[in-house]
């Protein structure tokens, strides 16, 4: 009986695994080719065609009708109100006209309508085609540029035919299969092209729906080849593959499932596309709302992608799981995160909109959360408009939004992102407040777009950037250069840099990644009334033998000490790398920016150093801050912004004044190996530290240290800001003086009378 029951038990798996087989991979639409028009029909769910009529009587027009009528009611907005929304987005963007056409014109210079779909091929003028011109063919967005030249150009038929004619090329390219595939590296359906295609297709295709040249037919013909895609990238997709280019591709697939959820295979598309977007919310943003990849770039572009298809949910009614819905959100949330007193966002690894820009713009994408969620915190860093593009991806109603924003300025300041390794250190939200970010993570799954920055900071001030990163370009040749730590603010050793064995992708668009990045680790993060602390190291100088690790330390609301601490057996040249464009005032320990409004920063060196250099490509510039020729050595360095001339370091002082921190002027008696202090009024920071003594009252810690001591109305407070656990013994005060002191942490103390 036991043996009969487990071979029915393992019969009835046995069918489970068949049925999900067939649920995973099932489809009734063809995936290598396209249904013939006059046969589009009998691929409807029963009930559509019921309410059309017997299959074989379904003409074209009323095929071809029916879903215009249902075009009107799923997409972002009504195809009917075509028109005047054209005339409003000229008026909103007067600029948008020449850009359309330029790009429009170039694509028509480069391709005939009737274009090859796989390398080698040329240019109309003869110039071969490389792999990146043929990606951005693959993705058609200046398709939709020709779209927008059409209206411009008084309805040309010229340029709505060349669309038709390149979507049928594509179309007789599948047939022969004569197309870039993915293991070329090029694939032309690969998913973040194919999903990228369909996107800007379906822009397109609402674009033209009440056009007379847009007959009956070549609307079916453009459902037709957009369910052949849909039916390729559910084929291609059914197992998780980590990356933004998947997650494009499911996008896609979830918007067609959502508009032509009139056919069979719909249902099953959606159900994939869901499950995969909500692997990807699940895995791909870490726990602390940051996109895995570590960009706002592919942080924004992600947001678009989930964007999409909440939107045409919620246009249809279709309920989102609240898992889905709560990661979106904080997806937005994240973005005010972690920006800027002027509301822009740093840059952050490979962003790529706008190459060597040292901002990144996140009003659009927060004006988008600001319509979802109607947070009027995300409504501080909203516009009164869309982005250009998003115009065409918005309602009306949420359009009369943007007229009466609601708006609250974010209470938060310092702010961390433990997951994804970003540590900001914030002054406030006045124009000319102070952030720093400190940038020690890295993605153990996908590093592709990770930057040799560990242990990196940038910093604005004054309104200023002035410890910037810059944005980079794949199709750059010296994107390898900018990708690497000389362009980083982050300490080196000799000419090792963080960034190895730099490889170009396969497919040969100019991306590139390195192999071997540093493996970083964070020893501590605190923010308390006086000061931020944090301090974290990486390996990446282990193969020279030198441990490195980097504290920083942010006086409120003064300035920046950044402490870098090397350590070897043999001799090696320490440097900081520090970008900007510095004069030497008193080389080498001061140097100095301004800006065009009398700002400025100072970088200035309490302990000695032996030379500074700098240099500088593409119109940026950096200084290299060197010690020479020594086993063991620690940088401490101001990071020094001033608001005007009267505020700056007085380079002509021996010991200046900063901001009323006295340096090596304290009224605690040190001992220690050449210690180093900063004082202002009863608040203290100690490096290298044995023994601090004052009056009654004295400390003793088990190894030399890096401390903050604040003496004030009887009360001790000690915070650590070593790298490792120390033991600390306090004679003078009433708890018990011995205690165990963790990097980055507080201990209060009240003193005996």
């Amino acid at each position: 009986m036991t043996h009969l029951f487990q071979h029915i038990t393992k019969s009835f798996l046995v069918v489970l695994c068949f049925v999900g087989f067939l649920k995973t991979y099932a489809q009734t639409i063809p995936s290598n080719q396209i249904i013939e028009i006059n046969k589009l029909a009998s691929f409807l769910k029963s009930d559509v065609q019921e309410s059309l009529g017997e299959t074989p009587s379904i003409s074209n027009a009323q095929l071809a009708n029916y879903f215009r009528e249902k075009f009107s009611e799923r997409y972002f907005y009504d195809w009917r109100n075509f028109d005047a929304r054209f005339k409003s987005y000229n008026t909103i963007y007067p600029e948008a006209e020449s850009g359309h056409t330029e790009r429009a014109l170039e694509h028509l210079s480069k391709f005939t309508d009737s274009t090859n779909w796989k390398l080698p091929f040329n240019y109309q003028n003869g110039d071969p085609v490389n792999a990146y011109a043929l990606r951005h063919l693959a993705r058609q967005h200046k398709m939709v540029d020709i779209a927008f030249y059409y209206n411009y150009q008084n309805k040309d038929a010229a340029y709505l035919n060349y669309f038709k004619n390149q979507l049928k090329s594509l179309n007789a390219a599948l047939l022969t299969e004569n197309y870039e595939t993915i293991e070329d590296g090029n694939g032309v359906y690969e998913a973040f092209r194919s999903g990228y295609r369909i996107l800007n297709w379906l822009q397109i295709h609402n674009m033209f729906l009440g056009e007379n040249g847009y007959s009956d037919e070549d609307q079916l013909l453009t459902i037709a080849t957009l369910l052949q895609h849909a039916s390729n990238l559910y084929e291609t997709n059914t197992e998780f593959v980590p990356g933004n280019h998947q997650t494009r591709g499911m996008s896609a697939l979830a918007m067609l499932s959502i508009l032509f959820r009139d056919f069979k295979d719909a249902d099953t598309w959606y159900e994939l596309a869901m499950e995969q977007l909500g692997a990807h919310l699940d895995k791909e943003i870490n726990d602390d709302g940051f996109q895995f990849e570590r960009t706002v770039h592919y942080h924004i572009s992600d947001i678009d992608n989930y964007y999409y298809v909440y939107q045409l949910a919620k246009n249809s009614h279709l309920k989102v799981d609240d898992f889905w819905e709560s990661k979106l959100k904080s997806l937005f949330t994240t973005l005010t995160k972690i920006a800027y007193p002027d509301k822009s966002a740093p840059v952050l690894s490979d962003d790529t909109d706008t190459p060597w820009a040292e901002k990144n713009d996140i009003s659009g994408a927060l004006t988008l959360g600001y319509l979802l969620f109607e947070d009027p915190e995300m409504g501080y860093f909203a516009n009164n408009h869309v982005e250009e593009k998003m115009f065409w991806y918005v309602s009306d109603p949420q359009l009369k939004m943007l007229n009466n924003i609601q708006s609250t300025t974010p209470v938060f300041k310092s702010v961390t992102f433990p997951t994804t390794g970003y540590y900001i250190m914030r002054e406030g939200w006045k124009p000319k407040d102070k952030m720093m970010i400190i940038s020690n993570g890295l993605d153990k799954e996908k590093p592709d777009h990770q930057h040799g920055d560990m242990l990196g900071v940038q910093a604005m001030a004054n309104g200023q950037v002035i410890l910037p990163n810059y944005q980079v370009r794949y199709s750059l040749k010296d994107l390898e250069f900018f990708k690497n730590s000389m362009v980083k603010n982050v300490a080196l050793v000799d000419n090792e840099l963080q960034g190895k064995e730099y490889t170009s992708n396969q497919g040969g668009s100019g991306f590139g990644k390195f192999k071997v990045l540093p493996q970083p680790k964070t020893m501590a993060w605190n923010s308390t009334e006086n000061l931020d602390v944090y301090i974290g190291s990486h390996n990446g100088f282990e193969n020279i033998g030198v441990n490195y690790n980097r504290q920083v330390i942010y006086l409120k609301d003064d300035f920046w000490i950044v402490k870098d601490n090397f350590k070897s057996d043999k001799p090696h040249t320490y440097k900081q790398i520090w970008q900007g464009h510095y004069t030497l005032e008193e080389a080498p320990n001061l140097l100095r920016s301004t800006f065009n409004d009398g700002s400025g920063s100072d970088i200035y060196q309490l302990v000695a150093i032996d030379s500074v250099s700098t240099s500088g490509t593409r119109g940026k510039e950096w200084a290299v801050a060197s010690k020479n020729n020594k086993s063991n050595f620690n940088f401490i360095t101001v990071i020094f912004p001033f608001g005007k001339y009267d505020d700056r370091i007085d380079e002509e002082k021996n010991n200046p004044d900063l901001k009323g921190w006295q340096v090596n002027h304290s009224k605690w008696k040190i001992n220690g190996t050449q210690p180093t202090s900063l004082t202002k009024e009863n608040h203290s920071v100690f490096f290298s530290v044995k023994t601090l003594e004052l009056n009654k009252l004295k400390m003793t810690f088990s190894e030399e240290v890096d401390v903050f001591v604040k003496l004030e109305n009887n009360k001790l407070t000690i915070q650590s800001l070593n790298t490792k656990t120390i033991q600390l013994a306090v004679n003078g005060v009433k708890e018990n003086e011995k205690a165990t002191l963790a990097p980055g942490k507080e201990l209060n103390f009240t003193l005996k009378p």
